[in-house]
């Protein structure tokens, strides 16, 4: 059984109980019971083309609106936003259908300070539930956007993020079980960027030298439309990739040092990428600032994982080009160097000072793996339920988790592992120590088949229930592969 048939095999059976709202109903234990037709997800009939027809490097960067406080109050900023389908403009010539935030393919980036509260009503104007999970936020569960933590249509809700946690880049995205995968494919994601007077004094590139780009792959029919179907390999077909929503496009830059902020918001697909000959530190990954900046030539990025880089174009000449590339799917943007600017920002030998590391109370190990039907990707021999507790932490601890891949078969089937409301040290990995660029905190962290990592987590402040997964969204969404932990004090 190939990739391609394990994903058609899971769809064809695939099962789980669907729930309206949080987690109030009881439910089977084991399988559940099979999923209505309407949640399987099943092949559109829509055929994806090879090639878009695009010609590249013919359309300029877009970057992300920002969203703006509707009131500021003396505690926190509110705001209001929006779940809403959309006419978007990614193909040249041709509207889109999307699922969006703010009506935008890429949701208007949210920039809040740590330690001010923000809280954001958001509307939900789909026809279907919806809901948002702060990736990488460290808030209470009910605002954490739980699977089966859902708003009808119609509804509003006001979700609260107290910022209380390091500067750092986030995301917020849909998280409704069984349709996150098809939800955030459809566009439903967006930058939320924490920052802090401190780390503006380190002098970084900033203003409009701070470019977040988001890079993701689809796929398109004959119509420009986008193409979601479950039931075929998605790296064999979603063969066109994105950077904020625009394909091969090209970015007119200053001969200076630029931040950018890179985030791979595919479903399955990890990126290789390269800037070519332009020298390229990086200074951040999920958590925030690395102690100290690691100057990198390939950068490895996957599902949800977020990489802080600077990038020195300073002394290119007037008309010169440089390509941003994957080794997967080759040339995904150009610079055009077309002006000189001044640049006073520098990248410091020291970024930040990590804390020491706290004493754990208890190691546990957690496997990612097939079932042995092998029509599923479980997490410890387990299908996910909702009603079913996995660990049980206590606030305020510490521990380790052995997060082994034991899916070897099929050539080694990789894995992402995500945490909510934790940012967690990077131990070792098979004993080795951890990459470069994992020398800070994290919260999602790639696994190869049969390997293991070890993760050092400490659980403060907050109490409730909230979920460990795969990110690879449909091994969560529609294979099962997700767990939950509680919380207690």
């Amino acid at each position: 059984m190939d990739r391609r048939h394990l994903l058609a095999a899971g769809v064809l059976a695939a099962t789980g109980s669907v729930v309206a709202s949080t987690h109030g109903a009881s439910a089977d234990a084991g399988t559940p019971d099979p999923l209505p037709d309407h949640l399987r997800h099943r092949a559109t009939g829509e055929t994806a083309v090879a090639d878009p027809g695009v010609t590249p490097y013919t359309v300029g960067l877009t970057i992300p609106g920002q969203l703006r406080p509707t009131r500021v109050y003396a505690d926190h900023d509110y705001y209001e936003h929006t779940m809403e389908s959309a006419e978007v403009r990614i193909l040249p010539g041709v509207k889109t259908t999307a699922l969006t935030f703010g009506g935008s393919f890429i949701g208007p980036t949210i920039r809040a300070k740590a330690g001010r509260t923000v809280r954001i009503k958001y509307t939900n104007r789909l026809t279907e539930p919806a809901n948002v999970h702060l990736h990488g936020g460290h808030v209470a569960a009910d605002n954490d956007g739980h699977p089966m933590d859902t708003i009808p249509p119609g509804a509003s809700r006001v979700y609260e993020y107290p910022n209380r946690q390091d500067p750092a880049m986030l995301w917020y995205h849909d998280h409704t079980h069984h349709r996150e995968a098809e939800h955030v494919y459809r566009g439903m994601h967006g930058f939320y960027l924490l920052e802090s007077d401190a780390e503006k004094q380190l002098n970084l590139p900033s203003g409009k030298y701070d470019v977040p780009m988001m890079i993701r792959d689809a796929a398109f029919d004959e119509n420009g439309q986008l193409v979601f179907d479950d039931t075929v390999d998605p790296l064999q077909t979603r063969l066109t990739t994105m950077v904020n929503g625009k394909v091969q496009p090209y970015f007119a830059v200053a001969a200076r040092r630029y931040r950018f902020r890179l985030l791979n918001t595919s479903n399955h697909r990890t990126f290789h990428l390269s800037f070519g000959d332009l020298p390229v530190v990086q200074v951040g990954s999920d958590g925030g600032l690395l102690p100290r900046p690691v100057p990198v030539t390939e950068l490895s990025i996957s599902p949800a994982e977020r990489i802080d880089v600077v990038v020195d174009f300073g002394g290119r000449a007037i008309g010169s080009r440089f390509l941003l590339q994957t080794a997967e799917l080759g040339p995904v943007l150009r610079f055009d160097v077309d002006r000189k600017a001044k640049d006073t920002s520098i990248v410091p030998a020291v970024l930040r000072t990590m804390p020491a590391p706290p004493v754990p109370i208890r190691e546990r190990d957690i496997t990612l793996g097939l079932s042995p039907d092998q029509q599923w990707f479980w997490i410890d021999g387990k299908p996910y339920d909702p009603y079913r507790i996995d660990a049980t932490v206590r606030r305020g601890t510490t521990e380790i988790w052995n997060v082994h891949n034991a899916d070897t078969d099929f050539g080694g089937i990789e894995h992402v592992f995500h945490m909510h409301l934790v940012q967690f040290r990077v131990l070792d990995r098979d004993g080795a120590p951890p990459l470069p660029g994992e020398s800070g905190f994290k919260d999602t962290v790639h696994i190869p088949g049969g390997t293991s990592v070890r993760l050092l987590a400490k659980f403060t402040d907050f109490t409730g229930v909230y979920a460990y997964h795969c990110h690879m969204m449909e091994h969560a969404s529609t294979f099962q592969m997700m767990a939950q932990m509680e919380v207690v004090t």
